[in-house]
């Protein structure tokens, strides 16, 4: 049917898109000029009926003259269009046939979208056939997808379900429906937790939504260590594992040996994608696992065996100069075997060397601290708050030879520098007060791992002697709600200072 009869479409069922290339000419006028006389008249039969309506209107609603706005008529001009031309097909000029389904469509309507504008403009050769084969190049699209898509042409808007918000994405991205693929962005958006986060942030790395990659990749950042399933744990790629444990932003709840568990528990799963089990078994199943691993491989540790390979450039991301300073954590480290020697040496040359700098350095450095932290040189630990109510807990001797202790009183956070009554180590004897670079977050998450609180005190220098206290974050008047995560990166500072950039 010719672009004459498409054209016609427009005024029997409502304004339709401008046709993409359609050469204005007098059959064209005509039309317009008659519409436009036509509606003059209905308008000016119906003026004496509206104003007397307008009275009418005044009693009261509902009086046998009041008329329905014009929207009313539009609202439902464009529900007869979507129902006549989309639905029952009625003038169609093309026929679309795709994932085993036919739809008679209107290239008016078509030529809304990027993807068959190109294909009627000349350049396929599809132009001027009059029934079109679609190959689905993704396997998200279905189809009920491609009908809800096509169909959005026709009335403008649809109404996206989360559970459907990838595959109509994926449609959206192929017919290039700008409109379609935003609506998709916000349904997104308010919709991240743990059962979508990581199937939205492989879409919107996908489709080019680098908002949604960020929202996710932070929701991740946010409740690995806080909510994690083995659920979700399954579900993260070693690529987007790499990202997250990479993060000086990953919210540490207790120390680096904790990150160092959560990914030996995230390999079984990815090794073992069929375990299932109460969360309380994951741990010794994983442990139990890998002993029976490192016996047939005759102790070899198991990165460097074929099937842990892939998985080193995650587990170089751990931060091992502050695992190591922990004896406890050393000695799992070398008994779990994961890990080759060559990797921890460093760490251990960084915990000796350390104090011995601490004892050295008697100089008082410059108070200002311009830091970032590419490279992964920070300490990351954490805790929560549980309630409103005075609480502490202690960061031991990280490798600054520092007994810190952390409080929340009155509202505030205090660290402290405590003087346990023990003998002090090398470095505490030789020096009264210790400097290091410190950064305190603090996080309330509503019950979807979204964040509804943050608070940020970026890098500080922290100087402190024995018993000395200071209040690094103040919450009065802060809308905050519990459990408040609690997250610090720390810094040891050189003499020379230290900026990585």
């Amino acid at each position: 049917m010719g672009a004459r009869s498409s054209r016609m479409l427009w005024h029997w069922w409502g304004r339709a898109p401008e046709e993409p290339g359609a050469a204005g000419g007098e059959e064209e006028a005509e039309e317009a000029v008659v519409a436009e006389r036509e509606e003059g008249k209905e308008s000016e039969e119906a003026r004496p009926a509206a104003r007397q309506g307008s009275r009418k209107r005044k009693r009261g609603p509902g009086g046998p003259l009041t008329k329905e706005p014009r929207r009313k008529h539009a609202k439902d001009r464009s529900g007869s269009v979507y129902e006549a031309l989309f639905l029952r097909g009625e003038q169609s000029d093309v026929r679309i046939r795709a994932l085993g389904e036919e739809w008679n469509l209107h290239r008016v309507y078509l030529c809304q979208s990027g993807y068959f504008a190109s294909m009627f403009s000349g350049a396929w050769r599809e132009t001027n056939m009059d029934t079109i084969e679609l190959q689905m190049p993704d396997e998200n699209i279905d189809r009920e997808a491609l009908h809800e898509a096509l169909g959005s042409l026709y009335r403008g808007s649809i109404l996206i379900p989360p559970g459907r918000v990838i595959a109509i994405l994926a449609t959206a991205s192929m017919l290039q429906l700008d409109e379609v693929i935003q609506q998709c962005g916000e349904v997104m958006k308010v919709t991240v937790r743990a059962q979508t986060v990581c199937s939205y942030y492989y879409s919107a790395v996908s489709y080019g939504l680098q908002t949604i990659r960020t929202m996710c990749l932070q929701w991740l950042l946010d409740n690995m260590m806080t909510q994690c399933s083995e659920k979700l744990l399954q579900e993260v790629s070693l690529d987007l594992m790499k990202e997250v444990i990479a993060s000086s932003e990953l919210l540490v709840m207790g120390v680096e040996m904790d990150v160092y568990t959560m990914l030996k528990k995230w390999m079984f799963l990815q090794l073992q994608p069929t375990w299932r089990g109460p969360c309380s078994a994951l741990l010794p199943d994983t442990d139990s696992w890998f002993a029976r691993s490192r016996r047939d491989s005759e102790g070899t540790p198991f990165l460097e065996t074929e099937q842990g390979r892939a998985f080193v450039p995650v587990f170089q991301q751990l931060r091992f100069a502050h695992i190591v300073c922990d004896p406890t954590s050393a000695r799992v480290i070398h008994q779990d075997a994961l890990i080759p020697a060559a990797w921890l040496r460093p760490g251990y040359k960084e915990h000796w060397l350390g104090p011995l700098r601490a004892k050295q350095t008697r100089e008082l450095w410059p108070m200002d601290l311009y830091v970032s932290d590419p490279h992964g040189n920070s300490m990351r630990c954490g805790g929560q708050l549980h309630r409103h109510k005075q609480c502490s807990w202690r960061w031991e001797v990280f490798n600054f030879s520092w007994d810190l202790v952390v409080c929340y009183a009155n509202q505030h956070i205090i660290f402290r520098c405590s003087a346990p009554n023990k003998p002090r180590s090398l470095g505490v004897s030789l020096l009264e007060q210790r400097k290091v670079g410190f950064r305190l977050r603090l996080s309330c998450l509503d019950r979807d791992g979204r964040a509804v609180f943050r608070k940020d005190t970026g890098y500080q220098m922290l100087s402190l002697r024995e018993d000395q206290e200071l209040a690094v974050m103040n919450l009065e008047n802060q809308d905050v709600v519990f459990p408040i995560h609690v997250a610090c990166n720390f810094l040891y500072l050189h003499r020379e200072g230290y900026c990585p950039e």
